[in-house]
């Protein structure tokens, strides 16, 4: 297990610097144990190894690590107390996911972003017509390329060409892509997007351009030569994409929207971590 101890050193190092470097992050508790002696860097890390192993849920995970990593963390507490100090670092994890970006992003000039969704289903589609997981949270019905899902849409916004996802947002499923692209291009401090037909519409372009100082293209906005371009950096963004996707499952654990969007920050962060080369791939 050589690898794993190589991943999770790897891991660990760039989350405990992080933390340690921004202070108001890493100490965000108001109670009398504000420094517990399993940290929060170790929490995260733990987590951070269901890229590592590509399992489904985060208590195979932590099973794994206690088995094949268990004198890594001597302090670990028991899976039950571990998920709940998980499940209340969602802000930090999400700071996490752009400092790994912003580590890409130190050394590339060219500014030029894609943005793409991904359908969370919280169900397979024969129990659609019962289905209530996480309906009090936001889970809707909505429509993708591949058909009408319930649950809710993960959209990013992907830089090219290093292909970390600079951040994300997770909304209901029958939410207007319109809505999402805006708040994405706030992240961009400008800069040309490029965008599919989910994101059109002339009102959008104006906020853009106007808000975000971000030009957006699509392949309808070009001639043959121009689609051509547009089309060929889309395709390696969403080969890109493609690979954050088989980081999830098709089926949804989580029994919360707190719980699942944690999950899915987890798994953007590894993602980003193998991409930026932070960490090694398994």
């Amino acid at each position: 297990m050589h690898n794993l101890q190589t991943h999770l050193l790897e891991c660990y190092v760039f989350v405990d610097d992080y933390l340690r470097s921004h202070p108001k992050v890493a100490q965000w508790r108001r109670s009398n144990n504000d420094d517990p002696a399993f940290t929060d860097a170790e929490v995260i890390t733990i987590a951070l190894m269901q890229g590592y192993f590509r399992t489904d849920t985060l208590k195979r995970t932590y099973q794994l690590v206690e088995a094949n990593a268990s004198d890594a963390f001597p302090g670990r507490p028991g899976y039950k107390q571990w998920i709940r100090r998980l499940q209340r670092l969602p802000d930090q994890v999400g700071r996490l996911v752009r400092a790994a970006a912003l580590r890409a992003l130190q050394t590339k000039t060219r500014r030029l972003y894609v943005t793409d969704s991904l359908p969370i289903p919280v169900c397979k589609p024969i129990r659609h017509g019962r289905v209530r997981l996480l309906g009090e949270d936001g889970a809707k019905f909505g429509r993708s390329a591949k058909g009408w899902f319930f649950g809710f849409q993960m959209h990013a916004l992907i830089h090219q060409p290093t292909g970390v996802v600079v951040t994300a947002m997770l909304l209901p499923g029958n939410r207007d892509d319109r809505e999402a692209v805006q708040a994405l291009a706030m992240s961009t401090g400008g800069g040309l997007l490029l965008g599919d037909q989910g994101y059109s519409g002339e009102d959008t372009f104006d906020w853009l351009y106007e808000k975000a100082q971000t030009l957006r293209v699509m392949p309808s906005d070009e001639g043959k030569e121009g689609l051509s371009i547009v089309s060929q950096v889309r395709q390696r963004v969403e080969s890109s994409f493609s690979g954050l996707w088989h980081r999830f499952v098709d089926r949804v654990y989580a029994r919360s929207w707190h719980g699942l969007w944690t999950s899915l920050l987890l798994k953007t962060l590894h993602f980003n971590l193998e991409q930026t080369g932070i960490v090694s791939s398994p």
